[in-house]
């Protein structure tokens, strides 16, 4: 692994990528990442773009629960380290866009300096909470809207190189029906990819690939709402991106709760773990020393 990857394909990169996923009837692949090192898993893993959520920046990052405590700030520093440590196009999560239509604007400015090659703004009161779980509530249908003719104004003045995806909270809230017309409303007012969140059947997300047009993302969550399909199934229903957000939280979770189990045990962490030498090669230690001898540094 590059010590200093080259910057990822950005938005142009992942625009090809989903487009070559609608054309094939396939799906881009994006697991989520939540600092550095696990950007670098998904690469080495060998998907093509990343997602950078709420969820779990907050709990690696704060330990704290995805209600609105990460603040703009907080996003857009991760986002920096995340996207310099990978290659790949990441798609970051941006809440609400942090307030009304010019904090949006505002927001994904930040977002397209950091890197990120998409944004994603949903149309949660603020403070939000994650779309799995209780307790939700939507803005109203224009400023719902607002908030995403606001990036796509703000990207068009700035002519910056970052997509739009347009996340709508609203089927949990106001039915299936009222989250099927906001993801149209999404899609007519610019934004490049739509985001239904939570449908609860098989039934509403062929409606919704049906019904939408551009292209449209699954949300696969562990014990979520949502039917878990194969990549396959997505793609041949019009899915032309699938994240999943907490997969690689929740398996670092259980790892490290083992781990930290077995050394309070017995002082031995155990076999569930790398070796040290790979650690190394994820970070780009070898890279890193291979610049040194060329720069004739390795005596130093």
């Amino acid at each position: 692994m590059s010590l200093f990857p080259n910057h990822g394909r950005g938005a142009q990169g992942l625009q090809a990528l989903l487009h070559s996923a609608s054309e094939s009837g396939s799906v881009v692949q994006a697991p989520g990442c939540f600092d550095g090192l696990s950007a670098r898993l998904v690469e080495a893993a060998g998907f093509g773009a990343g997602f950078l959520g709420g969820f779990s920046v907050a709990a690696a990052r704060l330990g704290l629960p995805d209600v609105g405590l990460l603040s703009y700030g907080e996003m857009i520093d991760q986002a920096r380290s995340v996207c310099a440590a990978t290659s790949l196009p990441i798609i970051g999560d941006a809440d609400t866009g942090y307030g009304n239509p010019v904090n949006a604007e505002r927001t994904l400015l930040g977002c397209a300096q950091a890197g990120l090659a998409c944004v994603m703004i949903e149309d949660q009161v603020w403070p939000k909470r994650c779309g799995h779980t209780m307790g939700k509530e939507v803005v109203d249908r224009n400023e719902a809207i607002q908030r995403i003719q606001a990036c796509v104004r703000v990207r068009q003045e700035h002519s910056l190189d970052i997509l739009i995806m347009a996340r709508t909270d609203a089927c949990a809230t106001d039915g299936f029906d009222e989250a099927l017309w906001r993801a149209a409303a999404f899609a007519d007012a610019g934004a490049d990819v739509t985001f239904l969140e939570a449908p609860e059947t098989v039934e509403q997300m062929e409606r919704y690939c049906a019904e939408v047009p551009g292209h449209k993302t699954a949300n696969l969550v562990e014990d979520g709402q949502t039917p878990w399909l194969d990549p396959g199934s997505l793609g041949e229903m019009g899915y032309s991106l699938v994240i999943y957000p907490v997969t690689l939280l929740l398996s670092g979770i259980a790892a490290m709760q083992e781990s930290a189990s077995q050394l309070a045990a017995r002082g031995e962490a155990g076999e569930y773990r790398v070796s040290f030498d790979e650690a190394r090669g994820l970070v780009g230690w070898a890279d890193y020393e291979e610049r040194m001898r060329t720069l004739g540094l390795d005596d130093a």
